[in-house]
């Protein structure tokens, strides 16, 4: 095991091992068709905000999820669905006469995966715009998670409205966690994206980072710079997945080196960073150290990536020892 100076806890977030914490989601799910070895599609839900709750929930978190559907039959499923994993759906809004977005994932022999979106008029779009109420019900949690996609379904007002809000939570003691997913497709422009992640840097206690996303944003440079980067913007914690290449974590106590201790021949990268979120939240809130979240995370996403599909099902094991 190759580990450089992991013994130590998450000095910001002490206090959440000493009670139960509660974690609101805010983001987007839709339909999911992923297809098979007989070309045919099988029909699911998911989003990448989705995908950290339920896993969240499976590992033993407490989670709401936020966000719009609309009125329709696959929106009832949905919740049902979701309700069935744990994951809590108070603050899930309903925009009548409205269905929800769909994609389509096509896999490379490798795992790697390419997406397909039918989502332009998807109601978690309008969450904000036609609900504006949602974000005073959850100003009492103890951390919001969202993610770069999240961002990216909203106008920019809503994204305002969302920051201004983040910023006063922040200031009452709640925690902001982000998830840097970027999908140049969901963007007008490169100026608008980088201006959102820019904002949501100064917002954010835990990020929770990509290298692949970061370098998409941000051109070419080491795992080195993009965490001083964001510690510079005052993240307090910043943790980056580098696929095999394994994970540099980094606090005001320095900086962590983890490998990939156990390295699988994936069969659908879908979900890896969702899941591997929602296993180390789910560990951080019990209070565990940072050897044992990191650890959580690669091996629920380890088991994640080996079948198809966003949520694999609820028969394999995603607790490691």
């Amino acid at each position: 095991m190759s580990v450089k100076a992991y013994e130590f806890y998450y000095t910001e977030f002490k206090g959440w091992r000493e009670r139960e914490v509660k974690v609101a989601i805010i983001g987007e799910c839709m339909i999911e068709l992923s297809n098979s070895d007989s070309e045919l599609y099988k029909l699911n839900y998911g989003g990448d905000t989705l995908n950290t709750a339920i896993y969240l929930s499976r590992c033993g978190g407490d989670v709401e999820y936020v966000t719009a559907l609309g009125d329709d039959s696959f929106s009832s499923k949905m919740l049902s669905l979701w309700q069935e994993e744990g994951v809590g759906v108070k603050h899930v809004k309903t925009l009548e006469n409205n269905v929800p977005g769909l994609y389509l994932i096509e896999n490379e022999p490798n795992g790697e995966r390419h997406f397909h979106y039918w989502r332009s008029n998807s109601p978690a779009k309008y969450l904000l715009d036609k609900f504006p109420e949602t974000l005073d019900e959850i100003k009492d949690y103890d951390a919001i998670f969202l993610s770069g996609i999240t961002l990216s379904i909203y106008s920019e007002s809503s994204r305002k409205a969302l920051y201004d809000f983040l910023s006063e939570f922040r200031m009452r003691g709640g925690k902001v966690i982000f998830d840097n997913n970027y999908r140049e497709r969901n963007w007008l422009s490169l100026s608008e994206a980088s201006k959102a992640f820019n904002q949501i840097m100064n917002l954010t206690d835990l990020a929770l980072l990509s290298m692949e996303d970061e370098v998409s944003l941000h051109g070419e440079h080491s795992m080195e710079y993009c965490i001083e980067r964001w510690l510079k913007c005052g993240v307090s914690e910043v943790i980056v997945k580098n696929g095999a290449s394994g994970i540099l974590a980094a606090n005001k106590d320095g900086k962590f080196e983890f490998d990939v201790s156990n390295v699988v021949e994936p069969v659908d990268t879908t979900a890896a960073g969702d899941s591997f979120n929602g296993a180390f939240l789910a560990a951080k809130a019990k209070g565990e150290s940072l050897e044992k979240c990191i650890r959580d995370g690669q091996f629920c996403a380890a088991q994640v990536i080996m079948q198809k599909g966003a949520i694999v099902p609820k028969s394999i094991s995603l607790k490691g020892a």
